[in-house]
């Protein structure tokens, strides 16, 4: 909400008509790191010079269009990737994807446990033993009997949050 305060401040100064690069200086003084972008500034500076009065409904469809656009382009997208792109703050960003949009964010798949450098090397050393009793007795295989078949493949590494994607309620699981 810190940017619908800029912007409230941003029509006073024009109201009173006040130099933009003033603008920008007293926004980041007043919320440091979380003031609107100097850019945001100059924009919402000249819509309240060239007469518009009502912005928030503006603002949210406007920013919910960008949002839903980068989204469909790429759903593993972060809050702060789309606040960075679009200049506005992380909770608006948040609000668009949770409340107009109506999305959450899934793990897109599971993601096992890394293993450290001594589990590692007793997986190695297990895989290397039966390797060794199938090369010793090569009918070996044809005496194990399997309760199901499980199929592993191998890929990069990621995190939870590094696989998690956006999703709508309606939405197939990922």
């Amino acid at each position: 909400m810190e940017e619908l305060k800029s912007q409230r401040i941003c029509k006073f100064c024009v109201l009173n008509d006040l130099n933009c690069n003033n603008v920008c200086e007293m926004l980041q003084k007043a919320y440091g790191e979380s003031a609107m972008k100097k850019t945001s500034v100059y924009e919402w500076y000249k819509r309240f010079q060239d007469g518009r009065e009502h912005n928030t409904s503006i603002i949210i469809d406007e920013n919910m269009k960008k949002v839903e656009k980068m989204v469909i382009n790429d759903r593993r997208i972060t809050i702060r990737e789309v606040a960075d792109k679009i200049g506005i703050s992380n909770g608006s960003s948040h609000n668009i994807f949770s409340y107009v949009l109506g999305m959450k964010r899934v793990a897109a798949k599971f993601i096992p446990k890394l293993l450290n450098f001594e589990q590692e090397n007793n997986l190695i050393s297990i895989a290397q033993d039966l390797l060794n009793d199938v090369n010793d007795d090569p009918s070996l295989l044809e005496r194990v009997i399997t309760g199901d078949e499980t199929w592993v493949y191998g890929y990069d590494v990621e995190t939870k949050s590094q696989s998690s994607t956006w999703k709508h309620p309606t939405s197939p699981r990922a």
